[in-house]
């Protein structure tokens, strides 16, 4: 059984440990050997092992359950998000903006205080403002639908957003870089367009969830389609 050969000794560990997982040696639900055990078998000491378990608990792999030990929940180590949404297509990026912000706008339909309405409206001005850049024109547009999102008071939705952000923006900017501004979906802020996102808000005002969630979808449904 391969030991740990060099410093440093906990990532060592935590490596041969995840590799003895991919292995399937452990499966998910699995409860780990003791601290007494693995460290002959890794080469290591108790706090060595800690560690290394520690490691892995922070990646998601292992779980510790007090007074009942360590067990696996994952097989392997995940990509961190932002790696995620750099490798995905942008497709699957709007498709992510969907499922979080349609739930987001019927929530905020029903949540949203005089202070996300009135955050809602500037942003919604912002975007007819003159004289912008495009990556002004986009970062206008993303702050009206991040208070679309905080107005649902939900911060794990808020996260979430958060974490899209960039790799839409870039999308967003290459794009209408490219076009003339009147066959963008999310660029003719003066007609079609931006009465779409004032129906959003005004649907959040009137407290109608159903009907902002519909707004919100049809609305990067057609986002989607234009940056095929």
């Amino acid at each position: 059984m391969e030991q740990v050969q060099r410093v440093s000794l906990a990532d060592q560990a935590a490596r041969l440990l995840l590799e003895r997982i991919r292995a399937g040696e452990w499966q998910i639900g699995a409860k780990l050997p003791g601290e007494t055990t693995l460290g002959p078998q890794l080469g290591v000491g108790r706090s060595t092992v800690r560690e290394a378990i520690r490691q892995l608990a922070g990646r998601g792999v292992l779980q510790t359950r007090q007074g009942a030990g360590v067990f696996v929940t994952a097989l392997d180590v995940g990509d961190d998000w932002d790696v995620v949404l750099r490798q995905a297509d942008i497709a699957a990026v709007i498709e992510g903006r969907i499922a979080i912000e349609t739930e987001a706008a019927a929530l905020a339909a029903q949540r949203r205080t005089a202070t996300d309405l009135r955050a809602m409206r500037r942003a919604l001005t912002q975007r007819v403002a003159e004289g912008q850049s495009t990556e002004e024109y986009v970062d206008a547009d993303m702050v009206l639908h991040r208070a679309v999102v905080a107005a649902a008071h939900n911060d794990v939705l808020l996260e979430l957003f958060d974490g899209f952000v960039p790799r839409v923006r870039q999308a967003m900017i290459d794009m209408l870089d490219l076009q003339p501004v009147s066959t963008s979906c999310d660029s003719d802020a003066s007609g079609d367009d931006q009465e779409a996102h004032a129906e959003l808000v005004r649907a959040i005002t009137d407290r109608e969830p159903v009907v902002a969630a519909q707004l919100s979808r049809a609305h990067l449904t057609s986002l989607k389609a234009a940056l095929a």
